[in-house]
């Protein structure tokens, strides 16, 4: 039995969900992560201004019972963690009834990254929660943006390393699968997917979210890609599946945005009790600043 991918979704299918703080480039509202919970959705974002008013300044914390129109709880500043930005974080509700949220943390002064975690009994209270260390990267590679997945006996985690040698090339990027018992510890089962020479995805790819599927079939995700250095900050998205230990990337064309920089990144998929995905995405709009944005993907049918 085969699984066949759903119409995927273009920008004109996109409903706004958090607008950018401000117009123009370098205004963003995004990289975003999604989780169902007993019938609410929970959102996490960042927001981000341009570097002269200080990239990633916060992450916010909102909730909605519709999955479009979100009210905020509480934010996460920035200067809580020392920090001279935030990337994407990632929320969950653990088995314990307590929440953790995730946090790519820039390095001052430098383009190493780290992630950390606040866990908390509510989503109103992370932050103020217990912060705990998950990944200090290393002398050889900064790592955020992780996408967190439950498994039968702990998580799974998707996270984006990039290399800090040589200078100057720090943007390159490729991701690791890691496991946990307790999201805490996690042991590296190594590099799963790297950009493709000659291709739109040839300076890196990152997974930003793992598609619902069907039991016992290969795992399917989304991936953000960039063709060259000078496309940093403007990816796209496409499609990988798990085959032989790695996972290797679909031939299909990157799903864009059609203005500006082009960009469409930082899926964050939501299984929907009626068998369809909601899509949460960072998405460039005329102006140059990105919006988070929501659309739906079909179910995705096994064929016989």
């Amino acid at each position: 039995m085969t699984v066949v991918l759903p119409s995927l979704p273009t920008y004109d299918d996109a409903e706004l969900v958090v607008q950018a703080p401000d117009a123009g480039p370098g205004n963003w509202a995004g990289a975003a992560s999604a989780v169902l919970v007993d019938g609410t959705f929970w959102l996490t974002y960042r927001v981000r201004r341009p570097l002269t008013d200080g990239r990633g300044v916060a992450v916010v914390i909102a909730r909605s019972e519709d999955g479009v129109r979100f009210e905020s709880v509480c934010e996460v500043p920035r200067e809580a963690f020392g920090c001279e930005s935030f990337e994407r974080p990632a929320l969950v509700q653990l088995g314990s009834g307590d929440w953790r949220l995730y946090l790519s943390c820039a390095t001052p002064n430098s383009k190493h990254w780290w992630v950390d975690s606040l866990t908390a009994p509510t989503p109103e209270e992370l932050p103020h929660g217990r912060r705990q260390p998950i990944h200090g990267g290393g002398l050889s590679a900064g790592v955020k943006d992780p996408v967190i997945v439950p498994t039968e006996d702990g998580w799974e985690m998707w996270l984006c390393h990039h290399p800090l040698s040589p200078r100057g090339h720090e943007d390159r990027m490729s991701t690791h699968r890691l496991v946990s018992r307790d999201g805490l510890r996690w042991m590296d089962l190594g590099e799963v997917l790297v950009g493709r020479p000659g291709r739109w995805d040839a300076r890196g790819a990152r997974v930003t979210t793992v598609l619902p599927g069907v039991p016992g079939e290969p795992v399917t995700v989304l991936y953000d890609g960039r063709p060259d250095a000078a496309s940093n900050w403007f990816e796209t998205t496409g499609v990988a599946r798990w085959q032989g230990g790695r996972l290797v990337a679909e031939d299909v064309d990157p799903i864009r945005s059609p203005h500006s920089d082009g960009a469409w990144r930082y899926a964050s998929a939501v299984a929907l009790p009626d068998g369809r995905t909601r899509l949460y995405v960072e998405a460039a709009r005329p102006d140059g600043a990105h919006d988070l944005v929501t659309c739906i993907l079909g179910d995705q049918r096994p064929a016989a």
